[in-house]
């Protein structure tokens, strides 16, 4: 009996352990405008509060850090005797204006950041295209398509259902033995469909498709960009970021032909190339007029230049695009990830002119067709500042949704807007 009251102890505790949750100390920064933007010149309200359980908590030591998005130029200590107060600053340019405050509590910190606009539909990206980027990028792509696809499609029925067939396909990319793995989901009902292609944000893993959303009468083809499957366990991807992969993003960013993302851009344009050519005579098929591109972070990048280079996507939504504007910080402005000339006092300037063919705003000035962007202000890996400066000049029709509170994510009822827009852009 007792062997059994330790056991049950045990497996108590570690359930206990496992439901540890946030902190009771909380640190809140919001502003004083609704809308978290204000004009040039106008005071920036910030309310930074500190609470325990909820409330208040008298007399805390805070120390902030204040200025344009990723260069402060104040810092300061201030003393909360009520647990609260209002901190201003202001910018005389359109960009974005950071409070990042750590309060000191009980011998531990526990900070919070808040960033406000200011003018941001005057912000300008500093990116400058190269003369010949539009032939480079033709040049790349037809030098792909030099390699036949040699599709290969594996069923797998443990992910499908009576409604949605589920494969692991693979096809060639920009030569023999490069390939793109990815999740193809269809429709089990014969027909002709829209089709999405979802691209991948940073990082080496799995994926699993999307059965949801192909339930609403869409094909979906979700890729990965590495050449490897895509249905292996987490720990093999794991290895793989740790080690081979890892950081990938880097590899030839001085020079624009040995790039990780030339095969990776073209990767995405083979995948259209797939869809295209699985509805050859196949019971379900791709309409042949009506695709949708959608991804986030550098998924969010892969999604501006796949709608750039192919005039078959009929519409597109990138969420927190990583790689826009590289060069506004060689202008002191921020920049999107992986921030590559970030407080870098004397850029491989090989590195500045490669990269501006791997810049989002060059593509998203080419687009023509409808978009949706959308993306968090407090977002600390895709600078709001390159968003905005990407959005200002992309063109085509164009509907901006920022959800002003996340930081690098998104949340259920943006996740619901983003795939709304592509859908009713898609069924029309």
């Amino acid at each position: 009996m007792k062997k059994v009251l330790t056991i049950i102890m045990l497996f108590v505790a570690v359930c206990v352990e496992a439901q540890i949750r946030g902190t009771n100390i909380t640190v809140t920064i919001t502003p004083d405008h609704k809308d978290w933007t204000y004009k040039t010149g106008e005071n920036i309200g910030f309310i930074i509060s500190v609470m325990k359980s909820g409330t208040l908590l008298d007399d805390v030591k805070v120390s902030y850090e204040m200025g344009p998005d990723m260069y402060p130029d104040t810092k300061k200590e201030i003393t909360l005797k009520t647990g609260t107060a209002k901190i201003t600053g202001k910018m005389q340019v359109p960009g974005f204006y950071k409070l990042k405050a750590t309060a000191h509590v009980g011998g531990k910190d526990y900070q919070a950041h808040c960033i406000a606009a200011v003018s941001p539909e005057k912000i300008q990206p500093q990116a400058q295209c190269p003369k010949d980027f539009d032939e480079f990028w033709a040049n790349a792509i037809k030098e792909a398509r030099n390699t036949a696809l040699e599709p290969h499609m594996e069923y797998l029925p443990e992910r499908s259902s009576a409604d949605v067939s589920t494969y692991h396909v693979s096809f060639h990319n920009d030569r023999w033995g490069r390939r793109v793995y990815g999740i193809l989901n269809v429709p089990a009902k014969a027909g002709k469909y829209p089709a999405i292609l979802k691209v991948p944000g940073a990082g080496v893993r799995p994926y699993g498709g999307d059965e949801g959303l192909c339930k609403k009468g869409v094909i979906v083809l979700e890729i990965g960009i590495h050449g490897i499957p895509v249905i292996k366990d987490q720990l093999y991807y794991d290895n793989l970021f740790s080690a081979a992969l890892a950081d990938y993003w880097l590899n030839g960013c001085n020079n624009r032909d040995r790039s990780y993302y030339k095969h990776v851009v073209t990767g995405c344009i083979r995948s259209i190339d797939f869809l295209e050519a699985f509805g050859n005579g196949d019971a379900v098929q791709w309409d042949g007029k009506n695709l949708g591109v959608c991804g986030s972070s550098q998924g969010g990048f892969l999604t501006l230049a796949t709608t750039a280079l192919d005039k078959r996507v009929s519409c597109y939504a990138p969420v927190h695009a990583a790689m826009c504007d590289h060069e506004a910080a060689l202008k002191k402005v921020a920049c999107g990830w992986p921030h590559l000339f970030y407080q870098v006092e004397k850029p491989d300037q090989a590195e500045v002119g490669c990269m501006r063919y791997y810049d989002g705003v060059n593509f998203a000035k080419r687009i023509t067709v409808p978009g949706w962007y959308s993306f968090g202000y407090n977002d600390d890996v895709v600078a709001p500042t390159s968003m905005y400066a990407t959005y200002n000049v992309a063109g085509g029709e164009k509907v901006i949704s920022p959800y002003q509170q996340t930081g690098h994510f998104w949340y259920e009822e943006q996740y619901e807007e983003w795939f709304g827009f592509l859908l009713s852009k898609l069924k029309k």
